[in-house]
């Protein structure tokens, strides 16, 4: 299943997310540090959506209160209330 989501507050302005089953088949992030989301990407592709959240919830960027990374979890929690809907 595909799902977007518009992250607040950081750099990225669009994340897309290919889920099977719980599972990160790929990941695309629109704008944002290309290298470091690159990477990012990369690490979470076949993973659990429960362990990245568990991973990435809460990491700030900077003074931010939340990042990229947070946003990738804060995604992932919203991707899990709209499907137990």
């Amino acid at each position: 299943m595909q799902y977007n989501y518009k992250p607040v507050g950081v750099c990225s302005t669009n994340m897309i997310f290919d889920i099977e089953k719980d599972i990160i088949k790929e990941v695309k992030i629109e704008n944002g540090c290309k290298g470091n989301l690159m990477g990012i990407c990369t690490l979470i592709k076949n993973q659990n959506i429960d362990i990245i959240i568990d991973k990435l919830k809460g990491i700030p960027c900077g003074l931010k209160k939340t990042s990229c990374p947070d946003q990738i979890a804060q995604a992932l929690i919203n991707y899990k209330e709209k499907r137990n809907q």
